[in-house]
């Protein structure tokens, strides 16, 4: 008996977290179709949307109802997007991309994250010169490093960095070279494990001890938020 409850209890768990995964990328396609239009194939940010949702097995139906809902076509939610930004304890910097249908809710729910773990929130741009965006396509340990080099470097990437500990390779390229640059390396037959665009540090701050363990739990907090879309930290957990 206490074995199912306990498998019941992951269970409900997993499925938890699957919904939240479900909100968050239903948010992104609907702010997606509402600034660049319901066609997929003219509106690059809906593409990618949709991509992310399909890898998660987001039933089609589902994403249509989203698009239909923010073009106007269904009665639905506006969402607004807003950013935050702060520091951790340790110098840590951290921004927060959020996607949200009330401002005021959401800032309090972030500067409570943060006050709790000893961070706190900063102004607009008070971070985000530390950060660049790019398009990171991930490719697992073991993947073969000459045949992903000389696709990326066809393909137009902008940078290779392979992970010497395990053999993991990440291709980084410009955002809007981000999708040409994935389609490459597909179609030389190399599936990457993730790919998308996001937020890099131009250098990382190492913290360690508790330092390390209070930033984890408020990067975990604001993750978990439901109006929190991305999370991004130029943390490096010292080893």
């Amino acid at each position: 008996m206490g074995r199912l409850m306990a498998i019941a209890g992951r269970k409900g768990a997993q499925d938890a977290r699957r919904g939240k995964i479900f909100t968050k990328l239903i948010r992104e396609i609907s702010v997606a179709a509402r600034q660049g239009g319901g066609d997929p194939a003219g509106n690059p940010r809906l593409r990618l949307a949709m991509d992310k949702a399909l890898s998660a097995n987001m039933a089609k139906d589902v994403m249509e109802r989203a698009i239909k809902k923010a073009t106007g076509e269904l009665e639905g939610v506006n969402y607004e997007e807003l950013r935050y930004e702060g520091y951790a304890p340790g110098g840590v910097a951290v921004i927060v991309d959020c996607m949200t249908d009330n401002k005021v809710r959401t800032v309090s729910d972030v500067r409570h994250a943060f006050s709790k773990y000893g961070g706190n929130l900063g102004t607009d741009g008070s971070v985000a010169f530390m950060f660049r965006k790019c398009g990171v396509i991930s490719f697992p340990a073991g993947s073969d490093e000459d045949a992903v080099t000389e696709a990326a470097i066809d393909a137009g990437a902008d940078d290779i960095v392979v992970y010497p500990e395990d053999g993991a390779i990440d291709v980084i390229t410009a955002p809007d070279q981000f999708e040409a640059v994935k389609n490459a390396m597909q179609a030389a037959g190399l599936v990457p494990e993730e790919a998308g665009v996001t937020m890099r540090a131009d250098n990382d701050v190492k913290i360690g001890g508790e330092t390390a363990e209070q930033v984890l739990k408020l990067l975990d907090m604001l993750e978990d938020l439901d109006d929190v879309q991305n999370v991004y930290s130029n943390a490096e957990l010292e080893s």
